[in-house]
């Protein structure tokens, strides 16, 4: 059995300014995104869009309020309302986690949005080009989730090699944050960047991404104590999968949409 390192969520100190390990790996999060952003536009079918580095550096501005904004009201509003609320000013304490990826997602659409109708792109175009750049990001907060000791698993077999000893917690517990990390993230970008990287209709790329990471969502909360859940039809339904069943729902709708819009559209295997 495993126990938990329990590290020290400050990283280093500048004088009175504490630099906590949260905070660094959304720092490490926006770095993938511009090494990766780089690596796209030199992509044939993402060159002939036109896509330069200079709109990587302005992306990732627009990009970055998306994440910390909608990320942070998503925790208030899908995960513990009632906390925040009596606790208004805890709201603005990002630095100690608590951060929803799934309001996180709909924020960067927003931010997204709103810098393709400055930049006079198709919105449509600036989602497909963004995807495949999101689930390393993604993994590297999951990595920042673990640091903290957050999002704790549920109850695993001591005999489990990689059961886990969690700071806070009775009993051995699943490492959820890791199982996230390496399914919702890792493979979810092992499977995308390859498809990303041909042709595809416009939206495909995008509604592929949403389809994967609601897949692998659903999976991995399956191991993780839920902040909240309902019982369907006697089945208990945890709060992430609530909010990942209209992902998977949604990006199937569109991908059947992406390809019939584009027949004629060369598309490769």
């Amino acid at each position: 059995m495993l126990v938990h390192p329990n590290p020290d969520p400050v990283a280093f100190s500048i004088g009175p300014v504490a630099i906590h390990w949260y905070g660094l790996m959304y720092v490490v999060a926006f770095g993938l995104f511009l090494a990766l952003g780089r690596l796209r536009i030199r992509q044939p079918h993402i060159a002939a869009q036109g896509w330069k580095a200079e709109d990587l550096d302005d992306m990732l501005f627009y990009g970055m309020l998306g994440v910390v904004v909608g990320g942070r009201l998503g925790e208030v509003l899908f995960y513990q309302p009632a906390y925040f609320f009596a606790n208004p000013l805890d709201i603005f304490k990002v630095w100690q986690g608590g951060m929803s990826f799934h309001g996180g997602f709909l924020g960067v659409l927003v931010a997204m949005s709103l810098w393709a109708r400055k930049s006079r792109r198709n919105v449509l175009d600036v989602y497909d080009f963004i995807a495949p750049m999101v689930p390393l990001g993604y993994a590297a907060g999951r990595l920042g989730n673990f640091i903290n000791h957050e999002l704790p698993g549920r109850l695993a077999d001591p005999s489990l090699p990689w059961a886990m000893l969690w700071p806070g917690v009775d009993g051995p517990r699943h490492p959820s944050p890791l199982y996230q990390m390496l399914l919702d993230g890792i493979v979810v970008f092992i499977l995308l960047w390859p498809y990303a990287r041909k042709q595809r209709p416009r939206l495909a790329v995008g509604s592929m991404f949403t389809l994967l990471y609601g897949c692998a969502r659903f999976t991995t909360e399956y191991f993780r104590v839920p902040d909240w859940e309902i019982v369907v039809a006697g089945i208990p339904v945890t709060s992430g999968q609530v909010l990942s069943l209209p992902m998977i729902i949604g990006a199937l709708l569109m991908l059947a949409w992406a390809y019939r819009q584009a027949p004629g559209r060369p598309v490769h295997a």
